[in-house]
């Protein structure tokens, strides 16, 4: 018979500890400072990781329409931003702005907002969570929207650069000719953004 802790999940680093109870009421207060150390240092050391699965799941996804699929799309919308000299916020915030648009569509920019959570600027969560209605503008043929639905922001302080990130980045990145960047080109980026605080942003 199997031993109990070749159960276990293995640790992320060989001197982290194992918290030895089947219930969180039962945690004394020294197993929750081992639980917050660890966890923070394993965050650390795996979001990239765990962002670019996210992402990277879909590389190999088939289109539903469009001549590129949403794995394409993204790169292509980093690509040209960081071709474009755009800050490594705004080349991530590209490359994850649609990244829950399969699982999550309806709300897929409120998705990508709360993903990025804090390693991001007010600018560019207000843009991610409303982006979607500021693409309406581009689709003068697409029933049932309203086109100018971006409107009743008029004014709004990041009403701009959500208008300009749409256009740029967002509506005009389908192309399948478009040479982009390998994803292993964003990895520097991503980890450079999530090391930093955007409250300084």
């Amino acid at each position: 018979m199997r031993k109990l802790q070749d159960r276990y999940s293995p640790l992320g680093h060989p001197e982290w500890l194992y918290v030895e109870k089947e219930s969180i009421e039962t945690f004394t207060a020294n197993d929750w400072k081992t639980l917050d150390v660890q966890r923070n240092q394993y965050i650390a050391q795996v979001k990239t990781q765990h962002l670019l699965r996210l992402l990277t799941v879909s590389a190999e996804d088939a289109s539903f329409g469009y001549r590129v699929n949403m794995y394409r799309h993204a790169l292509q919308s980093a690509t040209m931003a960081l071709r474009d000299g755009l800050s490594h916020e705004d080349v991530v915030v590209a490359l994850f702005h649609d990244v829950g648009y399969i699982t999550s569509y309806s709300n897929h920019g409120e998705f990508a907002s709360a993903l990025l959570g804090p390693h991001i600027s007010e600018r560019n969560h207000w843009m991610l969570k409303n982006h979607a209605v500021f693409q309406n503008f581009h689709a003068p043929h697409l029933s049932g929207v309203d086109q100018h639905a971006r409107d009743m922001w008029r004014g709004h302080p990041y009403f701009d650069w959500t208008a300009e990130f749409v256009k740029l980045y967002d509506q005009a990145t389908c192309d399948p000719l478009y040479p982009c960047e390998p994803i292993e080109t964003f990895v520097p980026i991503i980890e450079s953004l999530l090391g930093g605080d955007a409250s300084n942003k």
